[in-house]
């Protein structure tokens, strides 16, 4: 790996990382951040998930977002909506230190993103949306493309970690943005589903 893919939020693959929510998505990402030598501890609402993730990656596992991210110059989280990431979210940036990032890789709003960069920056944290495109194959190969709201500042910091996953990681614009281009994204793929749906009834008749 290079050396960029090397250094993040914390300089190296020292860096302290929590990763929150370790579902068909995040349990691949965190093992890809585990496999590249960065120190990470492991959240998940089913404890079972946990301890299926330290059964073949190095790390540690802890029972609470505030305790995962406690310490953490990385915070990441990959949850399944708004209502599942506000739950983890709100606790961990709650109890992050000034000078730390939380990147959101969940597939939420553009408005519960703006919320919680808010409040991450009444704490002195930095935010970074950042939903992604590629599905469960592109977790487990490390091939997701990445699409990033924030400041320049925290993208640019979290971005040699976000590669760690990721064939293509991009900054769309301030926090937010993520999110819209994801919604941009889904549209595309909806509509091309729907014409090929079009196209096969039309066949059939």
């Amino acid at each position: 790996m290079s050396e960029a893919g090397r250094s993040g939020a914390g300089g190296a693959t020292e860096a302290r990382i929590a990763f929150l929510c370790l579902g068909a998505m995040g349990h691949p990402m965190a093992g890809h951040l585990a496999g590249a030598g960065y120190d990470v501890t492991v959240y998940n609402r089913t404890a079972s998930r946990v301890e299926d993730w330290l059964a073949s990656h190095p790390g540690r596992g802890v029972a609470s977002p505030e305790e995962a991210a406690a310490g953490a110059d990385l915070v990441l989280c990959c949850s399944g909506d708004d209502r599942d990431l506000r739950a983890v979210a709100e606790p961990a940036l709650a109890a992050m230190a000034p000078g730390s990032v939380f990147v959101d890789h969940t597939t939420a709003s553009a408005e519960s993103a703006r919320a919680l960069a808010e409040q991450a920056r009444g704490r002195g944290v930095g935010f970074v949306d950042a939903p992604v495109s590629g599905g469960e194959e592109g977790a487990r190969q490390g091939r997701l493309t990445i699409m990033a709201g924030g400041s320049h500042e925290d993208f640019e910091r979290v971005r040699p970690v976000l590669e760690t996953y990721a064939r293509q990681v991009v900054r769309l614009g301030d926090c937010g943005a993520g999110q819209l281009t994801k919604m941009v994204n889904q549209i595309c793929i909806a509509g091309i589903l729907q014409g090929l749906s079009e196209g096969l009834a039309f066949a059939e008749r």
